[in-house]
């Protein structure tokens, strides 16, 4: 059942409260434009480089302890007459804090994040993402959102530039790091210290040609050998799909129980193709552990470890691809690859991936149907998802622009897109997800 949408309301009757956005000028450039729309606008800031994306008159800083924050917020909201929360992210520990406070008060929340379809595309949801999204998980309801959103144009916009991924998060964690006494009680939401992650990066990418040239290699060993293979996309071990959206304590919980359930349940002639995230810099050294999870399973000639490459071109042929809720999942069913997610994943959803055990899908994996499957991206493209991206500088701008308008619309997850209570949420607490 969807919640019946609000009608907008009087623009000069809103007061916007942004806190931390992505690391890029979107939220300030999202507050120009609800400014220029006649809203009042507020920005708290709670480390330098929240500071150096946004300064002025109308921005805050919160520079006491972590356990002041929920006070602190509570009141801001109230003296203030704040009537719609932005934010990036509904885990960081800030950002908790602040949702439970302008929940009470009825206050509207919207959550950005990087997008579920690619490229050129945001994520922009009311009251959570993941497991917390309000967006339908059954077909049916999918169905009509999809009808009633027409036609999509999903060519590819806003190509990536490696600049804007990489130099606005060096600014950011380096400024965190050199400029810490003008904020010293900030708590970041990150795992590993910044100079320490920077370095073993750097080391990383001079290794790059080197590592997916031995991938290419791996993979076409792999279609030689004419051998059936499942798909196994590690994620970042500072990931809150990890972190809040499951129930592990790490990702190497994660490989065990995955490697495990493919040595007692796969098909003996199949393989197990694992393969690191892109942006992981090797603090868990994931290659000693599945090393050892060969040699206590046996698997010595069933188990690949692809450490670098392209996840996209191990598509073509394979029998299946496992994940957590890694939006990977999403793009292995346009391929029509079977998808077993071990949490309820946004795309989660009976006739689109595995709904049986992960023991049963390694012999008989269920397929998405591609009917669904479309009806599902026009859907969430109309109502979750906002054309625009950080990494293009004309991305920020149509970004902004376009958040910006959804919001003071009030289209936000319209239309038909919101459910009353997440629907994911009561299946993940059952699995044991601490939300």
């Amino acid at each position: 059942m969807s919640g019946r949408a609000e009608m907008p309301a009087d623009a000069s009757r809103r007061t916007f409260l942004f806190l931390q956005g992505p690391l890029s000028p979107l939220y300030k450039k999202m507050g120009a434009e609800l400014l220029a729309a006649g809203c009042r606008v507020k920005r708290i800031n709670f480390c330098p480089g929240d500071w150096l994306h946004w300064h002025g008159a109308r921005t805050r800083s919160f520079k006491g302890k972590t356990d002041a924050w929920p006070t602190h917020i509570a009141e801001f909201l109230e003296r203030e007459g704040i009537t719609d929360l932005v934010l990036h992210g509904d885990q960081r520990i800030y950002h908790k804090a602040a949702i439970t406070e302008a929940s009470k008060r009825g206050i509207r929340v919207f959550v950005t994040e990087l997008g579920l379809l690619r490229s050129g595309w945001m994520t922009l949801e009311r009251e959570g993402l993941a497991t917390l999204s309000r967006f339908p998980n059954e077909a049916g309801a999918i169905r009509a959102i999809s009808n009633r959103a027409g036609e999509i144009d999903f060519a590819p916009r806003f190509p990536k530039s490696v600049a804007l991924e990489i130099a606005p998060d060096v600014v950011y964690n380096l400024a965190n790091v050199f400029l810490k006494p003008l904020y010293p009680n900030y708590q970041r939401h990150t795992l590993y210290p910044p100079v320490l992650e920077y370095l073993r990066g750097a080391w990383r990418l001079s290794t790059e040609r080197r590592r997916d040239r031995l991938v290419r290699q791996q993979i076409e060993a792999l279609r030689a050998s004419g051998s059936p293979y499942f798909i196994f996309p590690l994620q970042l071990e500072g990931d809150f799909q990890l972190r809040a959206h499951s129930p592990y304590k790490s990702f190497a919980e994660v490989i065990e129980t995955v490697v495990t359930s493919f040595a007692k349940n796969a098909p003996r002639t199949s393989q197990l193709v694992i393969k690191t995230h892109p942006l992981d810099v090797g603090f868990e050294n994931w290659p000693a552990l599945v090393a050892d999870l060969k040699s206590r399973h046996r698997l010595t000639e069933r188990v690949v470890f692809l450490d670098g490459g392209r996840l996209g071109d191990l598509f073509d042929g394979a029998s299946g691809l496992v994940t957590l809720n890694s939006t990977a999942g999403v793009e292995a069913m346009q391929a029509g690859v079977p998808v077993k997610s071990l949490m309820p994943a946004h795309y989660d959803i009976k006739g689109m991936t595995h709904q049986g055990d992960l023991s049963s899908f390694w012999s008989s994996p269920e397929g998405p149907d591609l009917e669904l499957l479309s009806d599902y991206l026009r859907a969430i493209a109309a109502t979750v998802q906002v054309r625009g991206s950080i990494h293009n500088r004309d991305g920020v701008e149509a970004a902004a622009r376009n958040m910006a308008q959804r919001i003071l619309d009030l289209s936000v997850n319209e239309p038909g897109a919101f459910s009353a209570f997440p629907p994911r949420l009561e299946k993940a607490r059952a699995l044991g997800v601490p939300l």
